[in-house]
């Protein structure tokens, strides 16, 4: 999968470029192999003494170019995802792969349809993969399946998912084992890339946390028990082959606003090095393929983000919390040049057109880490309530 070599984007991803994995080895029959300086020779004399080093190594070969022959169009659209309501599908959704080179897919909305039905759905955008729309580069195929309110496919053959508290008090081993079926039912219906597990820390009153206490998508109210079970959702998940995307980093466990429809939510209290971010480190350490970002703006981490902060400082963040190197892009090494948006394109609107509703940001190249955010500049994503949330 190329979450797995990746990714996942995250995008995501997770490069959102081609993770297709190298075969190395000899084709065929001939071994490469000298034989030991031990073996005798045929005659019986002396062996030959085996040559000494020159003194100066062979410069070895640079590593081929992964992103050679692509596009400019082709790089950007591997940076986003298209959205496609399985229940209310528009024309813009294929158009928006066909013409404008997106890379990848989030199934939305709220559908009965069996997994049948969605497969042939997913189908009909992956069959657009080709040298000329994403590079041959296969699709991610995203949809949130948390369970609870925030469950997309619910048709039949789709098993209804309890919520993220409920999941909370199961036993670990019991909830792996629920999501390797629930992930195996993705899997049939196309889907690679599942937006949860939902790692946000509401360690104060659960009722107050709009966009995850109020409706139960926690695990629980200590670090240990989402961690747990977080990762436990999540080593099902793999398991039936579905990469995950943890979230809402740094997290959305105490602040007031829903940022699905709510501007300007703002967390005063999280701290770079707080609990609340730390179990996100917990969950890459365990094998997290991507990383969903918050919108919230954190005035203790950085006050002026999304609106004005240079998002490299995110990605150093996002980094230093995993341990890894983050993101490749030079927003990690220096100030990215100003930008201003661009006009809109003719047509309907971007809430018309099921516009993109996420962005990637893409690793290292040969990291398998995808770090992602759910809005990009220039756009603003889809917002719902968490009764159908896209988030």
């Amino acid at each position: 999968m190329r979450v797995g070599a990746l990714s996942a984007a995250l995008v995501l991803a997770c490069a959102l470029g081609a993770c297709t994995a190298s075969t190395g080895g000899s084709s065929g029959g001939t071994p490469t192999s000298t034989p030991s300086a031990s073996t005798a020779s045929p005659t019986g004399g002396p062996s030959t003494p085996e040559p000494s080093p020159s003194g100066t190594p062979t410069p070895s070969s640079p590593p081929a170019d992964s992103m050679a022959g692509w596009t400019l169009e082709q790089e950007v659209g591997q940076l986003f995802m298209v959205g496609v309501d399985v229940a209310k599908q528009q024309d813009a959704s294929w158009a928006a792969v066909r013409e404008d080179h997106v890379g990848n897919i989030f199934i939305a909305g709220r559908s009965h349809a069996t997994p049948a039905s969605v497969l042939a759905l997913v189908r009909s955008l992956t069959g657009l993969v080709s040298a000329d729309t994403t590079h041959s580069t296969r699709m991610l195929v995203a949809t949130d399946q948390e369970g609870g309110n925030v469950q997309v496919l619910q048709g039949p053959g789709f098993a209804r998912m309890p919520s993220g508290l409920d999941q909370g008090r199961m036993a670990e081993s019991d909830l792996r084992g629920r999501a390797t079926t629930w992930g195996a039912q993705l899997a049939s219906a196309g889907v690679n890339l599942n937006l949860a597990p939902v790692m946000d820390l509401v360690d104060g009153d659960a009722a107050t946390n709009a966009p995850i206490g109020h409706w139960d998508r926690q695990y629980g109210a200590d670090a240990d028990t989402v961690v747990s079970h977080a990762n436990a959702f999540s080593a099902g998940m793999r398991a039936s082959g579905v990469a995950v995307a943890i979230k809402h980093f740094p997290g959305l466990g105490r602040v007031t606003g829903n940022t699905d429809i709510t501007a300007g939510v703002r967390d005063s209290v999280t701290t770079r090095d707080d609990a609340s971010v730390k179990v996100f480190q917990r969950g890459i350490a365990d094998g997290a393929e991507v990383v969903m970002m918050s919108t919230a703006i954190y005035d203790r981490i950085d006050a002026s983000f999304p609106r004005r902060s240079p998002r490299w400082s995110w990605t150093r963040c996002c980094a230093a919390t995993s341990g890894s190197r983050g993101s490749s892009s030079p927003m990690t090494s220096r100030r990215p040049p100003r930008w201003r948006p661009g006009p809109r394109r003719s047509g309907p609107s971007p809430r018309s057109r099921r516009a993109v509703t996420s962005s990637w940001c893409r690793p290292p190249r040969n990291s398998p880490r995808r770090w992602s955010t759910r809005s990009s500049p220039g756009r603003r994503p889809i917002r719902r309530s968490p009764g159908r949330s896209t988030m």
